[in-house]
């Protein structure tokens, strides 16, 4: 019997020989909490890990979705973000989980992820830096840890600390899509330029919704010296 780390119902795991030698990675949930999770598989966008599946034909052209081209023809982010690979379809469960993770501040519930997300680091790449998305220093002491570090440790490498904030801001949550994309100024400074030249590197964070984020932080590495830039979140 083990402990659901979402609803903290006692169940008993399904057991099956996928599960038993390590092909099946499952979390950490019962069966009714992990039940209302989608998870992103299948056909999906080249770059931002869309998943095609419930997205409308007419907003894609071969494999890209209408938001990712927009972002490769601005001269200036063309290439800026190699792939972001999702583990899950945001939906009103998923937001419930992400809510309770960082507005109610339950961050045992991010444990439940770990395996998946261990699995998923190691298809994109194993030499990279690990560099979670990081929060202003006031969101992190008003939350009292960030987010994207501990979905980050999940995935057993080192989390490389690599990036910060130059300024408090308005939660992005709390921003219009338009608001996001039409941000100017860069919110994000490289803290050691030196570990940051000629590598390859794996930005980490909750949720991809406009790209706009991880974007940006990508950028700042490229033009610091990084070589590649990847991304994972735990929804799309």
């Amino acid at each position: 019997m083990s402990d659901c780390l979402y609803c903290h119902e006692s169940y008993t795991e399904d057991w099956s020989w996928e599960a038993l030698i390590g092909l099946k990675q499952s979390t950490l949930l019962c069966q009714d909490c992990e039940g209302r999770l989608v998870k992103i598989k299948g056909e999906i966008c080249r770059i931002c890990g869309r998943d095609f599946s419930i997205f409308p034909e007419q907003y894609r052209q071969g494999d890209c979705c209408f938001d990712c081209i927009r972002w490769e023809e601005k001269g200036d982010w063309t290439g800026v973000l190699q792939q972001n690979r999702s583990l899950y379809v945001y939906n009103d469960f998923m937001k419930e989980m992400i809510a309770k993770l960082k507005y109610r501040g339950d961050a045992e519930v991010v444990k439940a992820f770990y395996p998946v997300l261990s699995s998923e680091f190691k298809k994109i790449s194993h030499d990279a830096l690990l560099v979670p998305i990081p929060l202003s220093e006031e969101r992190h002491y008003e939350r009292g840890f960030n987010q994207a570090e501990l979905l980050a440790r999940g995935m057993q490498k080192p989390v490389e600390h690599l990036l910060k904030r130059k300024t408090h801001e308005e939660k992005q949550s709390k921003k219009t899509r338009e608001e996001r994309l039409s941000q100017k100024e860069n919110p994000f400074e490289v803290i050691d330029s030196v570990e940051v030249k000629d590598q390859k590197v794996i930005l980490v964070d909750d949720v991809y919704t406009t790209g706009s984020t991880l974007r940006y932080a990508a950028k700042v590495l490229i033009e610091t010296g990084a070589k590649e830039i990847s991304s994972i979140t735990l929804a799309r």
